[in-house]
């Protein structure tokens, strides 16, 4: 923790964690220029905790195969490390709570993200996981159709270099889900269709906030040509403050509040 002239690390072979085996371990260690491998593909809670965090001379991480998680065990791994430019694979299908929670908040140099293939979310998983990634252009696809409360919040926040999100095809929401995913996404230039009949609780609140590209309109004039429906079609039910804040801060006629089934 915090050796600013460590250069390379030490090998880690173990394939057998434990609760917050490897947390903080190299955190501030800002010499740190690679990663030791990291073998085992069954984790534990908490295992990878800020393991990297504050690395801000590491261009590269380690393969991380793990296909069984466990709460917590990503959660800042690899926060603040402003020269990775590339993340690791993440092959798991089934994820855990918090899992990836801010795995790569603040990464300014990470240009493209892993795939992420699971179909059922858990809470918290992907909560701020690449907040703040400011080189970031593109999104991964987002498959899941099962959510949990807070499963993407804060996601992409601040990836300012993000032109278009990704594909969002559940159709039944939970709390919180899309809160504030794409906040502060300012070259965010387009929509995703969102599908979902059945809402939950602020679901959409925040989403497009502050994402001054993002231009809409409540008529069809001028600039504004292309047809955005909530829920895509369909009749939807609402719930409790679900598109609070939603356009707020973008740029185009219309900022407040969208209707539902309009």
């Amino acid at each position: 923790y915090g050796c600013t002239a460590l250069a390379s690390p030490p090998a880690l072979p173990a394939t057998t964690l434990a609760t917050h085996c490897y947390a903080y371990m190299f955190e501030g260690c800002t010499s740190l220029a690679s990663a030791p491998a990291l073998p085992a593909t069954t984790l534990a809670s908490y295992c990878y905790r800020s393991m990297f965090s504050g690395c801000t001379s590491l261009t590269s991480a380690p393969a991380l195969p793990a296909t069984t998680l466990s709460d917590h065990c990503y959660y800042y791994m690899f926060s603040g490390c402003t020269a990775l430019a590339s993340a690791p694979a993440l092959p798991a299908t089934t994820l855990a709570n918090s899992c990836y929670y801010s795995m790569f908040w603040g990464c300014t140099a990470l240009v493209s993200a892993p795939a992420l293939p699971a179909t059922t979310l858990e809470y918290y998983c992907y909560l701020s996981m690449f907040r703040g990634c400011t080189a970031l252009t593109s999104a991964p696809a987002l498959p899941a159709i099962t959510l949990k409360y807070y499963c993407y919040y804060f996601m992409f926040r601040d990836c300012t270099a993000l032109v278009s999100p990704p594909a969002l095809p559940a159709t039944t929401l939970a709390d919180s889900c899309y809160s504030n995913m794409f906040d502060g996404c300012t070259a965010l230039t387009s929509v995703p269709a969102l599908p979902a009949t059945t809402l939950a609780s602020y679901c959409y609140s925040g989403m497009f906030g502050r994402c001054a590209s993002l231009k809409i309109s409540s008529a069809r004039t001028g600039a504004y040509q292309y047809a955005w429906r909530i829920p895509t079609s369909g009749t939807a039910t609402t719930a409790t403050n679900w598109n609070s804040y939603m356009l707020s801060g973008t740029g185009g006629t219309f900022k407040s509040n969208p209707s539902i089934n309009t």
